[in-house]
């Protein structure tokens, strides 16, 4: 799966292992991760490819816009999936 501006992921290792986060911005090996709330939009997590599992979840570019508003967004997704 080919991950986008706004694709909501899982952290598979660090500190952040198993949180939603929506995805910002790619690199080269790598992406950069907020999840509003820790990991907020002016200061994304630099991650790994490897450390990630994709979800089929995207976010429109409306719910990436503030910090709350992502939050509140992936605060959903996760309750869908519980």
């Amino acid at each position: 799966m080919e991950l986008k501006k706004g694709s909501v992921v899982r952290s598979k290792a660090g500190r952040d292992k198993g949180k939603l986060m929506a995805v910002v911005a790619t690199e080269n090996r790598a992406v950069l991760l907020c999840d509003g709330k820790e990991r907020r939009l002016e200061q994304p997590k630099r991650k790994n490819l490897l450390h990630i599992a994709p979800t089929k979840t995207v976010l429109e570019d409306s719910r990436l816009s503030t910090n709350h508003s992502l939050k509140k967004a992936l605060a959903e997704i996760e309750k869908e999936c519980i």
